[in-house]
């Protein structure tokens, strides 16, 4: 799968965001070692620590089919019809993805301008256990 793919996948998650309070929509595609890949939107709540970003959720899904093994995730972000600003991984999400693989490439942009990282160049002080 290409970048471009994936972010694509990221997007079409991105249609099932949660976010009345913030009216910004995430979505995230993860693609693991084998080609498989999962993909999570942000879910918000009224009670904000109850509310879970996009990347979690598409992580959580995979470790919960048993997945550990992961190459990449692509991230995309939308609010009020404005896209074009790539959309970071917070440092909470950061921090989950480390636990699998520091080296994993990070996707963010549009379609068009795509930027690619390495996790481990995005969170340089990741603790392990």
């Amino acid at each position: 799968m290409t970048d471009r793919e994936l972010l694509l996948a990221a997007r079409e998650a991105r249609k099932n965001a949660y976010a009345p309070y913030s009216d910004f929509a995430v979505g995230a595609a993860l693609l693991c070692e084998h080609g498989r890949v999962y993909t999570g939107c942000n879910v918000e709540n009224n009670s904000y620590p109850a509310g879970c970003c996009a990347e979690r959720v598409a992580l959580y899904s995979a470790v919960a089919a048993g997945v550990r093994n992961f190459e990449a995730i692509a991230v995309t972000g939308w609010q009020r019809d404005v896209e074009g600003r790539p959309c970071m991984p917070c440092g909470i999400c950061l921090q989950a993805l480390c636990e699998f693989s520091l080296n994993m490439r990070v996707i963010t942009g549009t379609p068009d301008d795509i930027l690619v990282f390495r996790l481990n160049e995005l969170l340089t002080h990741g603790f392990g256990a």
